[in-house]
C-alpha cells in the first residue's frame, strides 16, 4: 500500500478512536441496563416503572448506534491496520493479542445481546402493567 497522507492519517486516527469509544459505550450501555434491571422493583410504583422504560429506550438507542458504528468503522480500520496501527516492537505477537481482544469483545457483545433480549421481555411486562394501571386510573 502507498504512503498515507497526513490528512488521511488524521481521518483514520479519528475513525479508530471513535471505534474504540463506541465499543466502550456499547459495553457501558449494557452495564447501565444490567444494574438498573437488577435493582428495579416493580413495587416502586408508576414513576419507577416509567423511569426504567425511559432508561431502557435511551440505552437501546445508544447501543444500536454504537453497534452499527463499530461495524461500519471497523471496515476502514481493518483495511488500514497494517499500515497505520501495526506496532513493529510487538511484531507478530500482535496477532494472538488481537485474537484474544476480539474473543473477549465478542463474548461481551454476545452476553449483552442475550441479556438485552431477556430484558426486552421484562420491559414488555412493565409496559403491560403500566397500561393496566393507566386503564384502571381512567375508569
Amino acid at each position: 500500500m502507498e504512503s498515507i497522507s497526513p490528512a488521511l492519517g488524521v481521518i483514520i486516527m479519528m475513525n479508530n478512536y471513535f471505534h474504540d469509544v463506541a465499543t466502550g459505550l456499547l459495553v457501558a450501555s449494557w452495564a447501565v441496563l444490567y444494574f438498573s434491571m437488577n435493582r428495579f422493583d416493580e413495587q416502586g410504583g408508576t414513576e419507577s416503572s416509567r423511569y426504567l422504560l425511559s432508561l431502557y429506550e435511551s440505552m437501546t438507542r445508544m447501543a444500536r448506534f454504537c453497534f452499527w458504528w463499530i461495524i461500519i468503522a471497523g471496515v476502514p480500520r481493518t483495511y488500514f491496520y497494517i499500515d497505520f496501527e501495526w506496532a513493529n516492537a510487538v511484531d507478530t505477537l500482535q496477532v494472538p493479542a488481537i485474537i484474544i481482544k476480539h474473543v473477549v469483545v465478542f463474548a461481551l457483545v454476545g452476553t449483552g445481546v442475550y441479556t438485552w433480549h431477556q430484558y426486552a421481555r421484562r420491559i414488555r411486562q412493565v409496559r403491560r402493567s403500566l397500561a393496566e394501571e393507566d386503564g384502571q386510573a381512567a375508569s
